[in-house]
């Protein structure tokens, strides 16, 4: 646990009053009214908890799966420099992503998140839980989205145990196709071991999204992603995962991945207490314009990335200081309710204690940002485990 003290001032998300957060030991310790001199942010900052990204697979170079998907990077993954290009655009806390590969790749890259996990760093106090996404996905071209082919296979407990052995525990979450031999039955165990069965990359039937949720559960994985072009008018999967209330959703609010009417429509059906809103960044996000992986992907000059020659979408580039604010400009959701999908929401579904609010006693994981007219939120600074990870006056 960090031992410095600081003072951070500004207006909380919710309150119309100025106030500074006193924090020692890497907990908030007090929250007293007014603006205290010489401390970080300022009358013009708001002050939330910090932002948490429950599915990150990589940015601006840096991988959570090396290797995957033949992006080869000619420097070794540095998951602490990740933490700190997420930590410039408001994120303090994610979830490390590891999508469907050979089963020798993925706990690879498992073990070697779970060392950085336990290592002294950014990644350590960012790191709240591994996404496993894959590789128990629907075969099928449109649900399937960019997981290789070659790699996806049925549901089955046994690997997922040693999926999470080479974890070291830390997979929280795990997303799959329920309509796969054998997913109900690992939907119950996931959910009896403590790790959120998530729906995504799926064509079931609702009877079948019906089976899932009764069988445990809780999320559904970037909804209106990972699944097919077209869609029934009636009896689709889509709208039996909007209209279950028993399930949290998250969604990519990114402009391509979601347009603005689908956001508001999305948003709607959920509510702000069963959205939670993420990047879903992959390691190309963030890099110049150009062809990657042997032409295999191609970044194009907005920065979104497709599989090259196709409009298909190949992961995302935008971040949550992106995405909160198309959803401030794009939905019915307050600030402050825009705050909580990335806040509360996601601590509550991974039962993470003393985070997700600016609460005494609490963690100090804090991100100190201004709402601009247009363009992303306005990042000052972003504070993980009581350490500021990133300052923008600071020396670069």
């Amino acid at each position: 646990m960090n031992g410095t003290r600081m003072i951070v001032t500004g207006t909380l998300c919710g309150s119309a009053a100025p106030m500074s957060v006193d924090i020692q030991g890497g907990r908030i310790a007090s929250i007293r009214p007014g603006l205290a001199p010489d401390a970080l942010g300022g009358a013009d900052t708001m002050i939330s908890a910090g932002w948490h990204d429950i599915q990150v697979n990589g940015y601006a170079g840096n991988d959570c799966n090396a290797g995957s998907w033949g992006i080869v990077s000619p420097r070794q993954p540095d998951l602490d420099a990740l933490t700190l290009d997420l930590a410039r655009h408001g994120v303090a806390l994610f979830c490390p992503t590891v999508i469907t590969d050979s089963s020798e790749a993925m706990e690879h890259s498992l073990r070697r998140i779970a060392v950085a996990m336990a290592s002294d760093g950014p990644f350590r106090r960012a790191a709240t839980g591994i996404h496993l996404e894959g590789p128990f996905l629907s075969p099928d071209d449109g649900p399937r989205g960019a997981h290789p082919l070659e790699h996806v296979r049925p549901p089955c407990w046994d690997e997922f145990q040693r999926l999470q052995e080479a974890a070291i525990g830390h997979i929280r979450i795990c997303t799959l196709a329920p309509e796969l031999p054998g997913a109900i039955d690992l939907i119950e165990r996931l959910t009896a071991s403590g790790v959120v069965a998530a729906i995504g990359h799926t064509g079931a039937s609702p009877a079948c999204i019906r089976d899932a949720v009764a069988a445990g559960a809780r999320l559904s994985t970037h909804i209106g992603n990972g699944c097919h072009a077209a869609l029934p008018r009636h009896d689709s999967y889509l709208w039996e995962q909007l209209a279950e209330d028993r399930l949290t959703a998250t969604m990519i609010i990114d402009g391509y991945h979601l347009q603005p009417a689908e956001a508001k429509v999305f948003v709607r059906a959920k509510g702000s207490e069963r959205t939670i809103l993420i990047s879903d960044a992959v390691t190309l996000g963030g890099m110049p314009p150009g062809l990657y992986a042997e032409g295999r992907f191609e970044v194009k000059p907005d920065g979104h990335i497709v599989l090259a020659g196709t409009p298909y979408l190949a992961g995302a580039a935008a971040l949550l200081d992106a995405c909160m604010a198309n959803a401030v400009r794009w939905t019915d959701l307050s600030l402050t309710e825009v705050i909580e999908t990335v806040t509360h929401t996601p601590a509550h579904l991974l039962s993470a204690q003393r985070k997700g609010a600016v609460r005494e006693g609490y963690d100090a994981d804090l991100t100190l940002f201004r709402v601009p007219s247009e363009g992303p939120l306005d990042v000052i600074a972003t504070i993980a485990d009581g350490v500021v990870v990133y300052r923008r006056d600071a020396p670069q």
